[in-house]
């Protein structure tokens, strides 16, 4: 009896066990294909996302606002009615077409049919002319850009045409209407009650390819593809920002590969870009010029005024020497202050070459003599002396500004360095208060006819600087004409007037071409750097495996 209930409790346990075995062996086996689901998840997710890093927190993404809106941000999000490609072409983007009265006064632009905001609500005329409005609301704000002056009057004319009328012609209208601020479009949600955008918006609605998913200021910034987008779709789901200020720290991220892209205009040393672009792991990439990097020899400083003086220290330095050093060949040498990928700027102008003896007879001719046992040239009692001013936490322009110092002293000129803040330093350049300055002109879009602005136009340094040479009026007077051309033969016979002028009098000293860049991981297969200097890197970017 006891043996037949001790066989019946073994059996009992054994059918107990081997349950309880299955049971965990289930839950078990559960258990792990959850976590391999769950696995497999985030690596879809991540295969379909791209990590980048940027220095500084993306701002309001108010699209009528600048700092500290980051440009690349707010270009992900909100679209222009024009779009600038690879060599100054212009293309349909919110338009899709427009017409030019033959006064050059009137713009008419028929919007893209069927474009909706990222919220589901319709883009027609109607909501441009609201963000006009908003715009010219607060033009002190915007006066930078040449078309604020110009424009008279908005209309809508129905649901899809829009027109604008200047009070006089202005050819780079179209070229103002594709930079990334303030022309370009929220969504009527996102207006405040008054309509006055200067003072914030309620939420970033665009009709661009992104909307902003979450964001936590200073740390995190993340993008999701809009479901209404009207062109085609970006080839992965998901942006996200980390917001990284150091630089070493990005390059370490990085290389641990927590990023998968770093891009932009020295958002590393360019010795750590020369250390990932040797390393096979990565993919580096350098964009055409994007921009100069000039010496400004101001002019207004009698001893500048001369232009004999300006050549002989444009000529007294060994610039290929000193850009090939300081920036390890990733700058390219400038001969001439814009490159020759802009509109209106393939011009050949002669290059002020390198010259130590023909520097030297210039200031002898000019009037400052070397003093006998002397080390600064010396004429009418004073000495051959400048300061040169430079943004101190921008080591190429500290290292630059060293290698001119010690050059110039060869020739008996004497340099003094001083570093300040980057607003301490255009403070001074925009009230004239300086005798060197390292100056960038603006880049695509804004350019020629930005740059050529701002040698007429007082308030931003420039026309300052210039105003000792002879031919200052007439000068400002070509500008004026070439912006308000509607001929365009006649144009670019100004503009070759305007820079061969700007080269032969070396108050612009041109240093180097500055150039975007950008390090990734493989899992990116294709990459462009966008024509538009401001604009975000994503569009046409491809995964090698989505």
């Amino acid at each position: 009896m006891l043996g037949q209930q001790h066989k019946r409790s073994t059996t009992l346990m054994m059918v107990t066990t081997l349950l309880l075995l299955l049971f965990i062996v289930g839950c078990s086996n559960k258990e792990s294909s959850s976590a391999s689901s769950s696995a497999s998840g985030d690596q879809a997710s991540s295969a379909k996302s791209i990590t980048m890093s940027w220095p500084r927190d993306i701002g309001t993404m108010n699209p009528h606002t600048y700092n500290p809106s980051q440009l690349f941000a707010q270009s992900m999000i909100y679209e222009p009615l024009i779009s600038y490609q690879k060599d100054g072409k212009l293309e349909p983007a919110l338009a899709e077409s427009w017409t030019i009265s033959d006064d050059g006064k009137v713009y008419t632009f028929k919007l893209r049919q069927g474009v909706k905001f990222s919220d589901g609500t319709p883009f027609n005329a109607e909501i441009v002319k609201k963000n006009f409005d908003s715009i010219m609301k607060n033009k002190k704000t915007h006066s930078w850009l040449g078309i604020i002056g110009v424009l008279d009057k908005i209309e809508v004319v129905d649901d899809r045409t829009f027109r604008m009328t200047l009070t006089e012609p202005y050819y780079p209208v179209l070229q103002d209407l594709s930079v990334v601020r303030p022309f370009r479009f929220l969504g009527a949600a996102g207006f405040p009650d008054d309509g006055d955008t200067s003072k914030g918006i309620k939420e970033p609605v665009g009709t661009g390819p992104w909307m902003l998913a979450d964001y936590k200021q200073d740390e995190y910034a993340v993008f999701k593809r809009n479901p209404n987008y009207w062109g085609t779709a970006p080839a992965f789901d998901q942006i996200t920002v980390k917001i990284i200020p150091d630089a070493e720290t990005r390059v370490l991220a990085f290389e641990k590969g927590d990023l998968d892209l770093i891009y932009g205009e020295g958002v590393i040393s360019l010795d750590a870009f020369q250390q990932l672009r040797e390393n096979d792991k990565y993919v580096s990439e350098l964009s055409d010029p994007v921009g100069t990097r000039d010496l400004l020899l101001n002019s207004s400083n009698p001893k500048l005024s001369d232009v004999r003086v300006r050549k002989a220290l444009q000529q007294g330095f060994n610039k290929k020497a000193m850009v090939e050093g300081v920036t390890s060949g990733l700058e390219e040498p400038a001969d001439t202050a814009l490159s020759k990928n802009y509109p209106y700027t393939d011009v050949d102008l002669k290059p002020i070459e390198y010259n130590v003896e023909q520097s030297k007879a210039l200031l002898d001719e000019a009037g400052w003599k070397m003093p006998a046992g002397g080390t600064v040239r010396e004429k009418d009692g004073q000495k051959l002396e400048f300061e040169l001013i430079f943004d101190k936490t921008d080591p190429i322009q500290k290292a630059m500004g060293e290698t001119i110092q010690a050059e110039w002293s060869e020739l008996g000129v004497k340099v003094n360095l001083t570093g300040l803040e980057l607003t301490v330093q255009i403070k001074r350049l925009k009230a004239n208060d300086f005798d060197l300055y390292f100056w960038y002109n603006y880049g695509a879009p804004y350019d020629p006819h930005s740059f050529i602005n701002v040698v007429a136009s007082p308030g931003f340094g420039i026309s300052e600087t210039l105003t000792a040479l002879p031919m200052k009026k007439e000068l400002d007077e070509q500008v004026h004409a070439a912006l308000s051309s509607t001929d365009e033969k006649k144009r670019q016979e100004l503009y070759t007037s305007i820079l061969t002028t700007l080269q032969e009098q070396s108050a612009i000293v041109p240093i180097s071409y500055v150039k975007k860049t950008a390090v990734y991981q493989k899992k990116i297969a294709k990459f462009v750097f966008p024509a538009n200097r401001d604009e975000n890197p994503f569009v046409g970017m491809q995964l090698s495996n989505p």
